[in-house]
């Protein structure tokens, strides 16, 4: 999807599966930025892919800048897809040979923190639903907000990646809400935005609380606290759109 802050250039999202070595699919997550002056000034980019580590995703990310340079002046964006698709099996083939060594000291961390970012459309049954969320992050250890703003209902947890997969899981199946006729029913309205590795730079949460915000601001304060202000830059905003 697309968003236009009007001083801030378009940042938009695009989705592409690569086929890899062992013909598994390499799902990456692009997101580009170009700027007002874009195509004369680089876009920013990023990378995320569930089956690269960081490392490689900012591999990509730098191969990708490195291509843009040769195409400055002129659309890139296209080109650039391409160019990744052609080429990442190399890329990540000279990462990895950079990454082993790294792998093995960080393999017993490999389940480290993680945090969840999800969207819910509504909650119909809205005692009943908190009420479950609190007591599911409270069983699986999970820290974070349950976060009330407008219409917008979002869930930021954070804890054992294993807890967090468990967590989804449970959304996805158990019947938390009620549907309009008030038979219950499960949450089909949910999206992920964001699942990733907690970095050193995210404050912890000591607790999981519920919210409410009456501004956008007050939202934002709340993730600047944590240490989340690019994760709020890149999937809160597009929400009001």
């Amino acid at each position: 999807f697309l968003y236009f802050p009007e001083t801030h250039g378009i940042s938009f999202r695009i989705q592409i599966s690569v086929k890899e070595l062992l013909d598994t699919d390499v799902v990456l997550k692009l997101l580009f930025h170009l700027p007002v002056n874009y195509p004369s000034t680089l876009p920013d980019i990023s990378v995320n892919s569930d089956q690269l580590t960081r490392a490689q995703c900012m591999d990509v990310k730098d191969k990708l800048l490195e291509q843009a340079k040769k195409h400055l002046s002129e659309p890139m964006v296209h080109d650039l897809i391409l160019w990744v698709q052609q080429h990442l099996q190399d890329v990540i083939k000279q990462s990895a040979t950079v990454c082993n060594e790294k792998n093995t000291l960080s393999k017993g961390t490999e389940d480290g923190i993680w945090m969840l970012l999800l969207h819910l459309d509504h909650m119909r049954a809205k005692a009943k639903y908190v009420k479950t969320v609190e007591k599911w992050a409270s069983n699986l250890r999970l820290t974070g907000r349950l976060m009330f703003m407008g219409k917008i209902i979002l869930i930021l947890l954070q804890g054992d990646r294993s807890s967090i997969k468990e967590y989804l899981i449970l959304q996805k199946t158990s019947k938390v809400d009620v549907d309009s006729s008030g038979k219950k029913c499960k949450e089909k309205m949910m999206s992920v935005l964001c699942e990733t590795e907690v970095q050193s730079q995210h404050k912890r949460f000591q607790t999981f609380e519920i919210k409410e915000y009456s501004t956008l601001e007050e939202l934002q304060k709340e993730f600047e606290s944590a240490g989340l202000t690019t994760l709020f830059s890149e999937f809160v905003p597009p929400l009001f759109k």
